[in-house]
């Protein structure tokens, strides 16, 4: 077992999930039926805000490559959520972060960012396309940009991965990506349900 192959083995046991948070309505989920450019940026800041406010929870009981990681990742969130919106702000943490938040070893830590950049991507991918729909190209460019950052963020944590984890550590990275994974496919289908929609429906 090595990172890439957690991250294959997630994608695939994790298929239907990721259809469906890479779907249309997953973005109309994101902004409680508000489908207008303001609203996918204040998700996308809401995203980035609740990443960082879990790692640098993180940064005070870390060491070493772990204290460096979350720091650069934490700082690079609020980047980003600058980047897409002014004065972004946090009013409330969606349901993956608490779960993520709940990781208390390297290993399980490192599995749960690995599960939610992936879930990140497939957020941002939509995003780059309601802005070409929008018929927005600085935006759709500044959120493919948002995409390659995250898409290389991801590629540092699998490479973290195969430094810190071996034998059952993977086990627990395993674990802790599916409950992140789990954890946005069951936010989004709780607020579909919330505003009459079937997610069953939803591909």
């Amino acid at each position: 077992m090595d990172g890439t192959d957690l991250e294959a083995e997630l994608r695939t046991d994790h298929e239907t999930a990721f259809s469906r948070l890479g779907s249309s309505k997953a973005m109309y989920a994101l902004t409680a039926g508000e489908m207008d450019g303001d609203s996918v940026r204040t998700a996308a800041a809401t995203d980035a805000l609740a990443l960082a406010s879990v790692l640098e929870d993180w940064i005070d009981d870390a060491d070493g490559d772990e204290t460096s990681l979350y720091d650069d990742l934490a700082a690079a969130a609020r980047a980003h959520a600058d980047d897409v919106t002014d004065e972004p702000s946090l009013d409330a943490i969606p349901e993956l972060y608490d779960r993520l938040g709940e990781q208390e070893s390297t290993s399980a830590r490192l599995g749960g960012l690995l599960g939610r950049y992936l879930v990140s991507v497939e957020y941002v991918g939509q995003m780059v396309g309601f802005f070409v729909g929008d018929a927005d190209p600085m935006a759709a460019d500044s959120f493919r940009g948002l995409r390659s950052d995250l898409e290389a963020e991801r590629d540092r944590i699998v490479e973290t991965l195969d430094a810190a984890c071996d034998g059952d550590d993977w086990d627990a990275a395993r674990d802790a990506g599916d409950a992140v994974v789990e954890a946005a496919y069951d936010d989004y289908v709780e607020t579909l349900q919330s505003m009459g929609i079937k997610p069953k429906n939803v591909c």
